[in-house]
């Protein structure tokens, strides 16, 4: 998440679970996936990004 401070972070946080309250159960099925979804991905995304970096420290 791209808070700038703590606050914002919580935030952020109150509204999403504001948001998630407010949908209908059907909605809450289909949010629950695309999240699911969008947290792989960006975990995949920053592993490899992680281990790019992490590579340049080591000889060839």
């Amino acid at each position: 998440m791209n808070a700038g401070s703590d606050q914002e972070r919580a935030e952020i946080n109150k509204e999403l679970k504001e948001l998630y309250a407010s949908l209908p159960e059907d909605e809450k099925k289909i949010f629950n996936e695309e999240l699911q979804h969008f947290l792989t991905h960006e975990v995949a995304r920053i592993k490899s990004d992680y281990e790019s970096v992490r590579g340049l420290n080591q000889p060839n």
